[in-house]
């Protein structure tokens, strides 16, 4: 009996160490040997944004903001902006015409250059546009406090996304961080087909982005009369990292049949999905 114990000690271990592994992912393999996004550091200068008409491009800006198109640009340009990314789709060609972007949370007013060309079969697709606010640094060489907020607002990694939405969900009001660069998202609370099996019923409760990633919190809820171990192999999707509050869910009914899963991905969750 010892040695069984053991046993199941180390593989529980073992589990909960596999669950911090970033997944491989459908996407990663299709995305291999393309470019990233395009950075561009702030500096007051306009920022050159060349469009491909029928393309959409994104331009991703460190916060939330909102765009304000001169009355020319209407009929040819479709602009929408969510959660600090811009999506730009052009309709026909136009020449250089300038536009204003404003921070929401008291940011920057950028400014940005946009145009747009016809179609050529042999251009590959423009990359994305990854808008960066300089680092100032005061007179002793040290970065400002704001600067180094931004900073780390820009530098996620799948470990901080899943404490950051863990905390959001789970601690006091009080112990909550509040961090610059992440914006709340809005998930639909309808049941998604996540766990391959039907044994378990997942649905979203919340979700934020920070950069270029996402994190999404997934209730997740044994429907099976059965205790079931959960195995990040098993969902469906392209996800970069999944962590599971819990790794295994009793029968259903029980105090202990549900936990959250917490997926990073480079695309929100509906379309990771």
């Amino acid at each position: 009996m010892p040695a069984v114990r053991n046993y199941l000690s180390l593989m529980k271990w073992v589990v909960f160490t596999l669950l911090w592994v970033p997944l491989a992912s459908t996407a990663q393999v299709e995305d291999a040997g393309t470019n990233g996004p395009e950075r561009i550091v702030w500096r007051k200068a306009p920022i050159a944004i060349p469009l491909v008409v029928g393309e959409e491009r994104l331009v991703h800006f460190p916060d939330s903001v909102s765009i304000g198109l001169p009355q020319s640009l209407a009929p040819v340009l479709r602009s929408q902006s969510i959660n600090g990314t811009l999506y730009l789709l052009a309709t026909q060609p136009f020449s250089n015409t300038r536009v204003m972007v404003r921070s929401e949370t008291g940011g920057p007013l950028y400014v940005l250059d946009i145009s747009a060309e016809s179609k050529d079969s042999e251009r590959p697709a423009l990359p994305d546009v990854q808008v960066m606010l300089e680092s100032p640094e005061t007179v002793d060489g040290t970065a400002s406090s704001a600067a180094t907020d931004t900073k780390r607002s820009l530098q996620w990694g799948y470990a901080a996304l899943t404490r950051y939405a863990a905390q959001q969900l789970y601690a006091p009001g009080r112990l909550i961080p509040q961090q610059l660069g992440v914006v709340a998202m809005s998930v639909s609370a309808e049941p998604v087909n996540l766990v391959r099996g039907g044994k378990v019923e997942a649905v979203p409760v919340a979700a934020w982005k920070a950069g270029l990633h996402y994190v999404t919190a997934v209730k997740l809820t044994n429907r099976n009369q059965k205790a079931v171990v959960l195995d990040p192999r098993e969902l469906r999707g392209a996800w970069l990292a999944a962590t599971f509050q819990h790794n295994r869910l009793l029968p259903a009914g029980s105090d202990a049949d549900t936990t959250v899963v917490y997926l990073v991905s480079d695309r929100p969750f509906d379309v990771a999905l």
